[in-house]
């Protein structure tokens, strides 16, 4: 039965942690005194260890560290992305039931450089980066809520309780592997194999030739994206009237809850879409791997299953009502049933908006949802730039005002206005709140298009357009 604190996925991973052969090789020295004591893992942790090289398997093979590590349950599942991506995989059925029957916050620890809301795995609510031989510590212990000075990782077969101090490698211990299992020669014979022979399975994938890419309209994975269509080419250098929210977000809006990452769901519009296709749910694979699908990633945007959006109180998940029926939909169906109703659509929420990766698909899915503004406290540097780039207008609250001090519930309309082709870098703009009871407010935004350049960007419809109009010119 889960319970709050336990950690249920520890992950040695990443392409920057595990290019360190010292933390790689006390990772493995953790595991081997572990074994050597007699510890084993927790039953209800899944492990991996997917490295960012090959060069890792050949020093941790050729110090024997592997075998304690596998013996552990750390087995070599890839060389690839994995936390990072939202990949991490799958955890036992019965334990996840039981994670969300009981809404238990569990863990997840990694060596990896990512652990924003549900993107380590939908069903686990709390990641925590640590080094990779933490991560064995932390497997073992099976729980985060651990005082590790104090409080011992297990019982060893002598039965006696081991502590963190007991199997912690010395640096001598550390220096003695290092100086025979790491060396120069298997990095010349790691990166100069033919990788194509190291995996044969490349030489079973069709390849199609030819001077241009041929789309298909079958693809699940790739299709041909609708960026350079006249609808998506209209500048934003106007006024709006009429405009609805689609989402009043609260601070720290990242580009995690924003853009999709992760397993895709069954029940979600992405998911529904895939199935309607003819693909199975063991088929989904990941927003990550579908990224070139604009399909799916529109459908993942604003979907995050933390997402809180001040119009459904109380629920998370990407949710929203529909006005002015206020009907409770998924924010993709909401923002379809607006374009039918070509009614234009504002984000609104507070400071930090956009924070976290740098993330492109988190602009796209807001322009490909229809959002023409964000409204927000502040913005993320590179995000506000993302944003700009897709022909999204940013627009700054003043300091002090939030989505809460505004006291905006929903069900208003807005005007954005003082703003036309002839917009200037960050010139005053007026929001115009129309409130259900007739009430008429009217705050001062910055429009936060900081430089001339992108003033043309926008006024082209986005960067992609500008620089087209520019080659054909």
């Amino acid at each position: 039965m889960a319970q709050d604190g336990d950690v249920v996925i520890a992950a040695i991973t990443s392409c920057t942690n595990t290019s360190n052969p010292g933390v790689m090789i006390a990772a493995g020295l953790v595991a081997k005194k572990a074994v050597e004591r007699g510890l084993e893992a927790k039953p209800w942790v899944k492990m991996t260890l997917a490295p960012g090289s090959r060069v890792v398997s050949e020093y941790l093979n050729a110090s024997g560290l592997q075998d304690s590590l596998d013996q552990l349950g750390f087995k070599l599942v890839g060389y690839s992305c994995t936390t990072c991506f939202g990949a991490s995989g799958p955890i036992d059925a019965d334990l996840e039931k039981s994670i969300n029957d009981r809404d238990a916050v569990t863990c997840a620890v990694l060596s990896g450089n990512r652990n924003f809301e549900a993107r380590i795995h939908p069903s686990v609510r709390a990641a925590f980066l640590m080094s990779p031989p933490l991560v064995v510590a932390f497997a073992i212990a099976g729980r985060v809520d651990i005082d590790m000075a104090k409080e011992p990782l297990g019982t060893g077969a002598d039965g006696k309780p081991v502590y963190l101090k007991d199997i912690w490698p010395s640096q001598e211990e550390l220096a003695n592997v290092l100086s025979t299992a790491a060396t120069p020669d298997q990095y010349r014979a790691v990166y100069g194999m033919d990788h194509a022979i190291a995996n044969p399975f490349w030489e079973g994938v069709a390849r199609i030739t030819g001077d241009k890419y041929a789309w298909s309209a079958d693809s699940t994975y790739i299709k041909e994206p609708p960026f350079l269509e006249p609808n998506f080419t209209e500048s934003c250098l106007r006024e709006f009237k009429g405009a609805r929210a689609l989402a009043v977000l609260g601070n720290s809006i990242t580009t995690d809850h924003i853009s999709p990452i992760g397993n895709i769901k069954a029940s979600t519009p992405a998911g529904l879409y895939l199935q309607g296709l003819g693909v199975k749910p063991v088929d989904f694979n990941n927003y990550g791997s579908r990224r070139m699908n604009h399909e799916i990633m529109v459908r993942g945007t604003f979907a995050n299953v933390r997402l809180r959006n001040m119009m459904t109180p109380g629920i998370e998940g990407g949710v929203t009502t529909h006005q002015p029926d206020g009907a409770q939909t998924t924010i993709y169906e909401a923002a379809m049933q607006y374009a039918k109703e070509k009614v234009p659509l504002f984000v609104i929420a507070g400071e930090e908006y956009g924070t976290g990766s740098a993330r492109d698909w988190a602009a796209k899915g807001t322009r490909l949802l229809g959002v023409r503004v964000i409204v927000a406290g502040s913005f993320e540097r590179i995000h506000r730039s993302n944003l700009v780039g897709m022909g999204v207008l940013p627009c700054q609250l003043p300091a002090g005002v939030t989505p809460a001090t505004l006291k905006l519930g929903g069900r208003e309309t807005f005007d954005l206005i003082g703003l036309d082709s002839n917009a200037k870098p960050r010139q005053s703009v007026t929001l115009v709140i129309h409130r259900p009871d007739s009430k008429v407010d009217r705050v001062t935004l910055t429009l936060r298009l900081d430089t001339p350049a992108e003033i043309t960007y926008v006024r082209h419809g986005g960067i992609m357009p500008y620089m087209l109009d520019e080659l054909v010119a």
